[in-house]
């Protein structure tokens, strides 16, 4: 089964190819308000559990922030999808991530780093958003837009101040703290915008990037705790 979500279906040929095969207990922390890929896990065969403040009820999610979560005991894989450049606290998270893997055990990352999101990729990305339609929240690329053409800055000052308020991590930072504490296996640049643009696939994406028109913003990672 592959998730309806576009951006959780394009990224679980990546994530289910990493992992090995079930079962095995899989732990998804940051899995969001749609279960992330804990329906796809399950139904592949593995034993997971989806952990975040709102994640959907049922038995397979806990909400509660993966800080102050306690499996059971330790669990043979994480999955963290875009749920580590918004912690409180870096370090910290990264820790219970080593934590909560057996040794040996299997984690993949799948993330953004803000920094790559610069001008010229703006504006590809700008105009590629399709008409905003009426009574229905805009989403985040229109947001940035309008508030960037009211800021009067100038967009790499513009993204920069609101990450510094978001209290976003850096992608070089996350990869720095991985790197430090898990065994590196496999790091990828990639598409990041796609699933947010009008007529926009992962491949056109990945063309851009190729042809040097805008900067890739996703990782994709993978490593083994030693």
């Amino acid at each position: 089964m592959t998730p309806d979500d576009p951006w959780l279906g394009a990224v679980w040929p990546f994530v289910r190819g990493q992992l090995p095969p079930a079962p095995v207990t899989v732990l998804e922390i940051g899995c969001g308000t749609v279960g992330g890929f804990v329906p796809a896990l399950l139904n592949s065969g593995y034993d997971a559990v989806g952990v975040d403040p709102e994640a959907p009820e049922g038995p397979d999610y806990r909400r509660i922030e993966f800080e102050r979560y306690e499996p059971p005991q330790p669990v043979d894989c994480v999955v963290a999808s875009l749920s580590l450049h918004h912690v409180a606290d870096l370090d910290e998270a990264l820790d219970r991530l080593k934590d909560v893997l057996v040794p040996g055990g299997v984690l993949v990352v799948v993330e953004w780093a803000w920094e790559r999101f610069d001008e010229a990729t703006a504006r590809w990305c700008f105009d590629r958003l399709g008409p905003r339609a009426e009574g229905v929240e805009p989403g985040w690329l229109h947001k940035h837009q309008e508030r960037w053409a009211a800021s009067g800055q100038r967009w790499n000052d513009y993204c920069r101040t609101w990450a510094e308020q978001e209290g976003l991590h850096l992608g070089e930072a996350i990869l720095r703290g991985l790197d430090a504490r898990f065994d590196r296996q496999l790091n990828a640049e990639g598409p990041y915008f796609f699933p947010d643009l009008a007529d926009t696939s992962e491949a056109q994406e990945q063309a851009a990037i190729d042809a040097g028109q805008i900067r890739a913003g996703g990782i994709r990672y993978a490593a083994t705790r030693g």
